[in-house]
């Protein structure tokens, strides 16, 4: 299950909210939600296993934390959205990536090695 099929569910997302505030035990984001112990136990589980949050134990209770890292893909995904992404490569490198491959076929056309080589085919 991705994050984006845990992010789905509305008590999901009240669970994160309160793990963003800290990490918590079932008995603790039980006491705050409409649904039963084992019903926060079933969506805590689903959050696991989307990787959102981790778990680990302490003396009898597990202790569950949000993993900001793997909402990554969300801030990714609304980036590409509101337009604020910037693209992977710099755009001043795709100038000098350019600058390159016309600098090589002039030469291979001046060596007579790319005769074959159409301008379209670079531009």
């Amino acid at each position: 299950m991705d994050v984006f099929d845990a992010l789905a569910d509305p008590t999901r997302r009240r669970l994160l909210a309160r793990l963003a505030r800290g990490p918590h035990t079932v008995t603790e984001l039980a006491t705050t939600e409409p649904v039963s112990r084992p019903a926060v136990s079933k969506h805590l589980r689903v959050l696991l296993e989307s990787g959102a949050v981790t778990a680990t134990a302490e003396g009898r209770h597990r202790r569950y934390r949000l993993r900001l890292d793997a909402l990554a893909a969300v801030r990714d995904y609304l980036a590409v959205l509101d337009g604020t992404i910037h693209p992977p490569i710099p755009e001043h490198a795709l100038g000098a990536l350019d600058l390159e491959v016309r600098r090589t076929v002039r030469e291979r056309s001046a060596d007579g090695d790319a005769a074959s080589i159409d301008r379209k085919d670079i531009a």
